[in-house]
């Protein structure tokens, strides 16, 4: 460390100080909105991976129902809308793959 910053100690107490703010509805909010941007990114020509796609998917469908109770109906809204653009892109690049192949 250097002088006169913060120890170890101390860090682990301001870990502590934000862990003790933080709401799990928060993260899993946080989480919804990662994964569908990694969904989105591992749909894109240049860096298609279809089977992280649809984990990406499946994640979603599986995490809106558990915080639909915690979100607003336009959040949740907004996600299933997401979820179903994830699914029909993930189709077209499914479609574009078997139409690609000799």
């Amino acid at each position: 460390m250097t002088e006169g910053g913060p120890t170890d100690e101390e860090l682990m107490q301001q870990f502590e100080e934000e862990l003790k703010k933080l709401k799990v509805s928060d993260l899993l909010l946080q989480t919804l909105y990662t994964v569908s941007s990694l969904g989105y990114r591992k749909l894109s020509a240049a860096d298609r991976d279809l089977d992280q796609a649809r984990l990406a998917i499946e994640s979603l469908r599986a995490l809106l129902p558990v915080l639909e109770s915690e979100l607003g109906e336009e959040a949740v809204r907004d996600f299933k809308q997401v979820t179903a653009n994830l699914q029909l892109a993930y189709a077209d690049a499914a479609n574009e793959g078997k139409n690609e192949k000799p």
